[in-house]
């Protein structure tokens, strides 16, 4: 495949585009561009694997018998991906060899993962976790690992592969791939499991690996290859590496790498916001904890109660993405309105408050797909605003010689706290059962509440001293 020139970039990040800025029929035709279409399917890819080591797992493990706190416990294979930004630096730096010389870094990368996915994939569609759940674990663990490699180097081809005027349409050709993959993996999974079995799901989204295969495959390499080399933009870290002349080269060139690629992001984060940078840190972990933490029992709760399958893929996927959508909409509105900050205390206020939709739910004693579709709209409108307004919020506390790395904390954060929770979940449902469970993960939300008041109030302003 032959690429124009508009895709070439004279370095990382943020290099001038190409051409002069477009019209509107011009910025519709950059959506035909191969490297933005092939962007879709990498995002297809990339969202297909999160569900099927989460809360789709959930469910089968649900229908098969296992314990809920077991099922809690599996929700801890979704942490590998809170530490994506220990694995970045690895990745950003070396070379495969042999498929590195043939596809170049960036691709080689992902082609591994891919096969590490479909490999862990196909293990699981072949192991019965009423006998073998260790192993079921053990798989688990390997679809989410490479899930992660490959969500690394989607996003550092997504940044090198073209012209800074070409990012918008690259990032929206990915969201639409991710969520459609999503979908799939959550609805899709549920139709097959209710006219096969959960080993067909999984053997089916093991092949749709292949989508994103052929396109690393079809793709070009970027031009720009990002060496060992850190560049060093605070002064005191001129100044400490100087002092040290004297030391082995190889200790200078391991501590200017850790330096350069981790200190340095940390440090200018801590110097912009003082004590207040560990309040907002506080808001980055929890803001999404109560979300997080209900998801692991939501696929579980839901058959429970009584819905089929059918009806959970109908209402909580398909109509729910329609919900989360528009939500996501609504909380760009409001963020234009009103402010990222202000806006974000209006998500974290709904998120909890809609989980006591489920409390709700859980009083039925014949619950409904009249009633299921009201929980799911409330839930997923307010936590589609929610994420516009935190998605928002962390863009704004980036400084710019830093947003790659410093958004890559704050993504990896943003989930681990919910995440380690999670694994408690059916612990806390087998012995008070789901509506306490429920209004519990109502009750995390409300420290985020407080602190983003505190922020409200002592400041500073996202995107102060940026």
């Amino acid at each position: 495949m032959t690429l124009d020139s508009e895709y070439r970039v004279a370095g990382r990040a943020g290099a001038p585009a190409t051409r002069k800025k477009r019209d509107w029929r011009a910025a519709l035709v950059t959506y035909t561009r191969p490297r933005v279409v092939g962007m879709g399917f990498l995002g297809f890819s990339s969202g297909l694997p999160f569900l099927l080591v989460f809360s789709t797992l959930s469910a089968w493990l649900a229908t098969a018998g296992v314990s809920k706190t077991t099922i809690g416990l599996f929700s801890w294979l979704g942490l590998t991906y809170s530490f994506k930004f220990v694995l970045a630096p690895f990745i950003d730096r070396i070379r495969l060899p042999g498929l590195g010389a043939w596809l170049g870094k960036r691709r080689a990368w992902m082609l591994l993962a891919q096969a590490g996915l479909m490999a862990g994939l196909l293990a699981m569609a072949g192991t019965d976790p009423t006998t073998a759940l260790s192993s079921m674990a053990w798989f688990g663990l390997l679809v989410a690992f490479a899930s992660s490699i490959q969500d690394i180097s989607i996003d550092a081809w997504r940044i090198e592969a073209v012209a800074s005027d070409l990012q918008g349409a690259m990032a929206a050709t990915y969201l639409a791939g991710y969520r459609i993959a999503m979908l799939v993996a959550g609805a899709g999974s549920f139709y097959i499991a209710a006219a096969s079995s959960w080993p067909t799901a999984y053997v089916v989204m093991a092949g749709l690996v292949v989508i994103g295969m052929i396109t690393v495959l079809l793709l070009g390499e970027p031009d720009v290859e990002t060496g060992a080399e850190v560049e060093l933009r605070e002064q005191w870290a001129v100044d400490w590496l100087a002092r040290r002349s004297h030391q082995p080269a190889w200790f200078q060139t391991a501590a200017r790498w850790v330096i350069g690629a981790v200190v340095c992001p940390f440090w200018d984060f801590l110097a912009r916001y003082g004590r207040v940078a560990l309040v907002i840190l506080a808001v980055v972990g929890l803001y999404r904890a109560c979300e997080i933490t209900l998801a692991v029992m939501s696929n579980p709760f839901y058959l429970d109660i009584g819905y089929s399958p059918e009806e959970i893929a109908s209402v909580t996927k398909i109509f729910g993405l329609v919900m989360v959508l528009t939500g996501a909409a609504l909380g760009g509105v409001l963020v234009a309105r009103i402010g990222v900050l202000r806006a974000a205390l209006v998500g974290a206020v709904l998120s909890p408050a809609s989980n006591l939709m489920f409390v709700w739910l859980s009083w039925q004693t014949e619950p409904g797909v009249t009633a299921l579709a009201a929980v799911i709209s409330v839930e997923n409108l307010a936590n589609g605003m929610a994420m516009t307004a935190f998605i928002a919020y962390l863009s704004s506390l980036t400084n710019v010689a830093y947003t790659a790395t410093q958004y890559a904390l704050f993504s990896s954060l943003m989930t681990l706290p919910g995440k380690f929770v999670g694994g408690f979940s059916g612990w806390v449902v087998e012995r008070f059962g789901y509506g306490w469970f429920f209004f519990d993960t109502a009750l995390i939300g409300l420290p985020v509440i407080v602190l983003l008041g505190v922020l409200l109030i002592i400041g500073p302003r996202p995107g102060d001293a940026r």
